[in-house]
């Protein structure tokens, strides 16, 4: 007869000292069952193993790995040579030791530090050794424990499958929890490892249960869990009565719905481990090695009774906890008020689903058999039952048969419970899968800032201003010419404005030019039909033609300044920004000095200044005006005229309201170069004028000259800190346009109004006195002039007295009228 040892978890681990706790009832009585049914069908079948019974010897390892290595010894026994020279019978005779079944192979263990503690003994006696559910990867050494053999796949196999599902649940940030020893920290290891090599998932923290637990050491582990609430996802390798004890934990500590359980082969589909715990467990996800339902075993199990299965030592235990009641007065359940009657019937009047590992047990026995028939059937060659070269075998050899059995079907292959997300049954009630993530997925436009060490825990910022989200860590600086989209995933053209005409900025300007340009034509006109009247021969025709002109160009100057910018336009404004004040200017500047050289060259002598003449006059304003006219011939040639469009002017903190703008490329140096020989020539016309405001009244137009100037001045002086103060300013195209060219209105308005209107007042409502007076000649005019620099010198040395008298008879002698006179200069000779 040979012996197949099995180690079986029929008890749970003691407490408080006792080496066994509660009877398991299905990782206990089922897989135990499983392995002597396994070896009645084995003992049955003619073709295996013929003549040759198989036997077992089972113990029970209470789940403690110190425990099953006591009782591993038991296995050895017959084969460890006992000294008996010091013991003597008391009759004399030489002791007769009864020697144990000796062992040829080892069936088990169920946990994996189990095995090994046991693997490390059957290694030195080379007894083969088959486990049924013993996955710790460690086992895997063939070095170390080349003895052991299994038929489940290792736990990196699990992890594997473990990281898959949390993958599929969209879960990157889960906590792990392992029983001390090689099953629970191994299995850890292996998914720790393979999640960070695979990576998109992070390790919140790694728990550990201790073999022995202190009292409220699992509420401990159960707070130590809460430290990081968003790791909901727990991933346990953990033995059946830790389990059960963590779900306790989490019920008594009000995390009902909280925690999502993905649990290993060790919870797999065993019913235990939540008794009375469904709740808490609702939604855990566990995994088992593919399998298939015994229906043989199902019928065999289901038969058993207290009658007919008594070579089970724990089946009446297992009868008393299956049933709820009490066997007798030696029963194990002193409490129960039900007596049992033994005409009980499993999966009547009990529920039953079978274990999860019970094909392995069949398959590890069966693998057993298989090699010892393939050895026998070499080494017997078909002597019946057991041929002398069996009697001792070598456990090498028959390790060598085992290695070589081989079964149908996949061992390695796992499964998720159930097919679909749609089948997941959740403690919310949800359909959707709750979350377990570190942080949630950021929004459109902002990206990830991953927190030191933990990628899968990052803050999300936002990408601001003109910066976009072009990766997932990453925001990057739109071109200069483009601004973020709406949701901050690309970029897109910023807008390009213009001065429009119905802008309150263009209507102001544009309307003060219409007027402006009407009131220019009206005196032009005017001018023109009374081009032989005294008035408009007195004020200059040729150079009022030009001063007009002047006028009328600054007023023109709005309406390229607000078109739409082009070559055409753009060209516009250079030549004509600056050529208006260059004509007004440049006229009156020669009016003025050939006013002051002429009264400076009276107190000389009595003879013309040169250059007085109206043809002269043309002469030096045309030169004047080439002077500008030259200088924009320069900047064409220089810098062609061209648009641009300016993202800088209108470039707002916020990008929604960033513009850019279509402008002619004309520069504020380039503004101030244009303009600047025309304010040359006011400002020197304004010096010019003050000099000659002491000139006569009856003497042209030095005063109206000196007053318009003064004015002009004021304007220019007030464009200035208006026109560069908002150099910085949103609207910043608006008001320069607006302020220039209203400048530009009111310097020609200042001019029409001071020095025309009065003029155009007499020849249409007072024609009266637009009529020829008498000639002086120009010794009269100098005479008057020095006369009135005398009077000047003369208020200022004499009482008011005196000096009225000196008046009175100085213009009593030499002038005989007082009436208004208009003199031109012009009608005397040289």
């Amino acid at each position: 007869m040979l012996g197949g040892k099995r180690a079986f978890p029929v008890h749970s681990r003691g407490e408080r000292g006792a080496p066994c706790g509660e009877l398991k009832k299905e990782k206990g009585i089922h897989r135990l069952e499983a392995m002597l049914f396994a070896l009645d069908l084995i003992n049955k079948d003619p073709d295996l193993l013929p003549n040759v019974t198989l036997g077992a010897r089972i113990l029970d390892t209470c789940s403690r790995d110190t425990y099953a290595l006591e009782q591993s010894l038991t296995f050895v026994q017959a084969l460890i040579e006992r000294d008996s020279t010091d013991v003597r019978c008391a009759s004399g005779e030489q002791p007769i030791f009864a020697k144990p079944d000796k062992i040829i192979g080892v069936i088990g263990a169920a946990a994996s530090s189990v095995s090994i503690m046991v693997a490390n003994i059957l290694r030195l006696f080379k007894i083969p050794q088959i486990s049924y559910a013993s996955t710790a990867p460690e086992l895997s050494d063939n070095t170390r424990y080349d003895f052991f053999s299994r038929v489940v796949p290792p736990d990196s196999y699990q992890a594997q499958a473990m990281l898959d599902i949390v993958t599929a649940m969209g879960w990157n940030y889960v906590s792990t929890l392992a029983s001390e020893g090689n099953y629970g920290e191994s299995g850890v290891e292996a998914f720790v490892q393979i999640s960070r090599e695979t990576g998109g998932v992070c390790i919140a923290q790694s728990l550990k249960i201790p073999r022995e637990p202190r009292p409220g050491e699992f509420d401990k582990i159960i707070l130590r869990l809460l430290e990081t609430p968003n790791a909901r996802a727990v991933v346990m390798f953990a033995n059946e009565d830790d389990i059960r004890r963590v779900l306790d934990a989490a019920k008594r500590n009000n995390q009902t719905g909280h925690f999502l359980w993905v649990g290993s082969d060790s919870w797999g589909s065993k019913i235990s481990p939540v008794v009375q715990q469904e709740s808490v467990a609702e939604g855990a996800i566990t995994i088992l090695p593919k399998r298939a339902s015994i229906e043989a075993f199902d019928r065999y199990f289901k038969s058993r009774s207290l009658s007919n299965n008594r070579r089970n030592v724990w089946f009446a235990e297992f009868w008393e906890e299956n049933f709820g009641c009490k066997l007798g007065m030696h029963g194990k359940r002193p409490g129960s008020p039900k007596k049992c009657t033994g005409l009980e019937k499993v999966g009547r009047d009990s529920t039953y689903e079978q274990e999860g590992k019970v094909q392995f047990v069949m398959d590890a026995v069966y693998a057993m058999a298989h090699a010892l028939h393939r050895m026998h059937r070499d080494l017997c060659l078909g002597y019946p039952g057991l041929c002398p070269r069996m009697s001792n075998i070598d456990g090498k050899e028959l390790l060598g048969y085992i290695r070589n059995v081989s079964f149908n079907g996949s061992k390695g292959c796992f499964f998720f419970p159930p097919a679909t997300m749609n089948a997941m049954q959740w403690a919310s009630g949800d359909a959707s899968v709750p979350a377990s993530v570190c942080s949630l997925p950021c929004q459109t436009g902002e990206r990830k800032k991953v927190v030191k060490g933990v990628p899968c825990c990052w803050h999300c910022e936002r990408c601001e201003g003109y910066h976009y989200q072009a990766s997932e860590f990453t925001c990057q600086l739109c071109p200069y010419e483009q601004r973020p989209d709406q949701n901050r995933t690309g970029c897109q053209p910023i807008p390009i404005i213009k001065l429009e005409w119905y802008s309150p900025w263009a209507v102001a300007p544009v309307f003060i030019a219409i007027l402006g340009i009407l009131a220019t034509t009206f005196v032009v006109v005017t001018f023109v039909r009374h081009n032989d009247t005294p008035i408009v021969r007195a004020s200059g025709r040729e150079m009022s033609y030009l001063l007009l002109t002047g006028i009328f160009l600054c007023y023109v100057i709005t309406f390229p300044m607000i078109a739409a910018p082009g070559l055409a336009v753009c060209s516009f404004r250079r030549i004509f920004l600056g050529l208006g004040m260059c004509f007004s200017y440049a006229a009156l500047l020669t009016k003025t000095n050939r006013i002051h050289r002429i009264f400076e060259q009276g107190k000389r002598s009595v003879a013309a200044p040169r250059f007085i003449s109206p043809t002269s006059q043309l002469v030096i304003i045309f030169s004047l005006i080439s002077v500008q006219l030259m200088g924009v011939f320069v900047w064409f040639v220089a810098d062609p005229p061209h648009t641009v469009v300016d993202y800088g002017e209108q470039r707002t903190q916020d990008p929604e309201n960033a513009r850019g703008v279509l402008k002619c490329d004309i520069s504020d140096l380039s503004l101030i170069c244009s303009l600047g020989y025309s304010i040359l020539l006011m400002v020197t016309c304004t010096v010019y004028a003050i000099k000659t405001r002491g000139v006569p009244e009856t003497f042209n137009e030095a005063k109206p000259i000196g007053f318009t100037m003064y004015t002009t001045c004021i304007i220019w002086l007030a464009f200035i800190p208006i026109f560069f103060g908002t150099a910085q300013s949103a609207e910043r195209m608006y008001i320069q346009t607006a302020t220039l060219t209203v400048s530009l209105s009111l310097s020609a308005s200042v001019s029409l109004g001071m020095l025309y209107m009065p003029k155009v007042y007499i020849i249409i409502l007072h024609p009266e006195q637009n009529v020829p007076k008498r000639k002086r000649s120009f010794k009269a005019i100098v005479t008057a002039a020095t006369m009135t620099n005398k009077l000047s010198q003369l208020a200022s040395e004499r009482p008011n007295g005196e000096v009225k008298t000196e008046l009175c008879e100085s213009v009593d002698n030499s002038t005989p009228s007082t009436k208004t006179t208009y003199v031109s200069y012009t009608n005397h000779a040289m």
